[in-house]
């Protein structure tokens, strides 16, 4: 046997540690407002007629998951169709994931009643209490593993991650395998029972053990060479020590010779129970690999099942509110593509399907958005980023169609209200953080701009932004900015016109009379933000 069942949901060849997370993924989270997506993801939503009618409390588990498991970034194409080929089992079967998460939920439960939190399998089984807690562990493992067989049996596995789950779990549990363990289960009950149901009441039938040693004759006529050759457990019918028919019992047995009683004698007794407890602790020593083998496999079950639950959930949401879904594909560094992109975040808070966007970027690795002040500009850069978050650990995204690089160096910089955190200006701040970015930029970054810098003169806070964004975009950092700093605007587009250029210019759809549609269109920088609009339209509603 293999050490060690691996579930291999997340990954083909590899477990799921906690780590390789996002360098300030605190700040992707508030800057995009993903908890809002963790959340959604913990609340199973009950449905009647394609409609929802209940939507369940956040379940704990599915929440922290997706807080840890979204933030560590996939950094091949490979691991991310793995994934995606996981979750489309899961979509086309959604009782498939549910059944898996459930299962491996009650078996952490129960075997935390049985002290997982104190103690470790094939610990001390000096004492009567801890083979006991080893007998039930060993019946937890059986159970458990062969309900997943008959789950995994009963639905169609298309994925790799699915099929090979179910192949590992055929070979390191295999029938053979289990038929052999539940032999020793039924031959070890009555030591579980004995010791639980240690009570006097007769006239019920009770597990009794039936064990068979064989030894030699040593030096001075000593039994040597204890060898077990038999031990199993029968169903007798448990006689009142009072009664006649268990005297008459006491009283034939001992006119025979080859026998002798227990009862009467103390110290036999203890012998008798010594003797039981050494053949039951050697049989379970034998189920110790077994043991190890699975010791953390519920685990990582629990939390693989509980990523592709969350994602299930997602979808619902995306259903709930009209929201298109697609699997993204990955493309190279210097494109960027999509149709009808949602914001996903503003959907579920504001329960409404959201503008959809189109962009195609090819052998660009500057995005600089301007426009009119309250046009979608904020609202489209998430959804991006939202999107390229959830690609890079294999989710559908909300739209039509996604492409994109990979970016497992990712950042977010956006601006921020000052507050009584701060320990300095905004500008400060802002400064500070683009220098931690700058400091920890990887291979293959990308860097998301939302409004930085702003907080400054538009004077200077455009020479720090040109500054800045060309040096990085030379070094070859993928940049996607939000500006109304229009002189740093115009700037880049008056030199991306004088050779080739790697930068594109969209702007906020602005309709005449000022009405936002917010679309983002392929355009020139404006020069104004349009301002008065807002000022025009707080004015007539007075």
């Amino acid at each position: 046997m293999n050490f060690g069942m691996k579930a291999f949901l997340l990954y083909r060849q590899r477990e799921w540690v906690n780590t390789g997370r996002y360098y300030d993924y605190k700040s992707i989270v508030q800057d995009l407002g993903l908890n809002t997506l963790f959340t959604a993801a913990a609340k199973d939503m009950e449905q009647e007629d394609g409609r929802v009618k209940l939507v369940q409390e956040a379940d704990t588990f599915i929440l922290d998951t997706m807080k840890q498991v979204m933030m560590v970034p996939l950094a091949t194409e490979e691991e991310i169709c793995y994934r995606q080929d996981v979750l489309r089992d899961c979509f086309e079967d959604e009782a498939l994931i549910g059944e898996v998460y459930e299962l491996s939920a009650k078996t952490l439960q129960k075997w935390d009643k049985l002290g997982r939190r104190v103690s470790t399998t094939g610990g001390d089984r000096s004492s009567a209490r801890n083979l006991v807690t080893e007998i039930h562990l060993l019946q937890l493992f059986v159970d458990s593993l062969g309900s997943l067989k008959e789950i995994l049996g009963k639905h169609s596995l298309h994925s790799e991650g699915f099929a090979g789950l179910k192949k590992r779990l055929e070979e390191e549990f295999s029938a053979d395998m289990e038929r052999n363990l539940r032999q020793i289960l039924d031959n070890v009950a009555f030591y579980a029972n004995e010791k639980e149901h240690n009570d006097n009441i007769s006239g019920r039938k009770v597990h009794k053990p039936r064990i068979v040693m064989g030894c030699g004759i040593g030096d001075g006529m000593k039994l040597d060479g204890f060898t077990l050759e038999e031990l199993s457990t029968e169903m007798r019918w448990r006689m009142d020590p009072s009664g006649t028919i268990w005297r008459m019992q006491d009283y034939w047995s001992s006119l025979t010779t080859d026998s002798v009683s227990v009862q009467k004698d103390i110290a036999l007794a203890q012998g008798a129970d010594y003797m039981e407890q050494q053949v039951v602790q050697y049989v379970l020593s034998c189920c110790t690999p077994f043991n190890l083998a699975f010791n953390s496999f519920f685990d990582q079950l629990h939390l693989q099942a509980a990523f592709y639950r969350g994602a299930v959930n997602l979808k619902h949401y995306m259903e709930r509110f009209g929201l298109e879904s697609c699997f993204p594909v990955v493309g190279v560094q210097d494109e960027l593509s999509f149709r009808e992109l949602q914001e996903f975040v503003m959907a579920v808070e504001q329960r409404v399907s959201p503008v959809g966007n189109t962009c195609d970027m090819k052998k660009k690795m500057l995005l600089i958005v301007t426009g009119a002040n309250q046009g979608g500009k904020s609202t489209f850069l998430r959804s991006i980023g939202i999107a390229q978050i959830m690609m890079q650990c294999g989710l559908q995204v909300a739209a039509q169609e996604y492409r994109s690089g990979i970016y497992p160096s990712f950042f977010t910089h956006f601006t921020r209200r000052e507050d009584s955190e701060m320990n300095s200006g905004r500008l400060d701040e802002e400064l500070s953080r683009m220098s931690q970015i700058v400091d920890n930029l990887g291979r293959d970054s990308l860097v998301l701009l939302n409004e930085s810098f702003a907080s400054t003169t538009e004077k200077e806070g455009s020479v720090i932004a040109y500054d800045i964004i060309r040096a990085l975009n030379e070094a070859g950092v993928k940049i996607l900015t939000v500006t109304h700093l229009l002189s740093f605007a115009q700037r880049m587009y008056e030199e991306s016109q004088k050779e080739e250029s790697e930068v594109v210019f969209f702007c906020a759809e602005r309709l005449e009379g000022g009405k936002r549609t917010f679309k983002m269109i392929q355009h020139a920088p404006e020069l104004t933000s349009f301002g008065l609009d807002l000022y025009d339209e707080i004015i007539g509603k007075l």
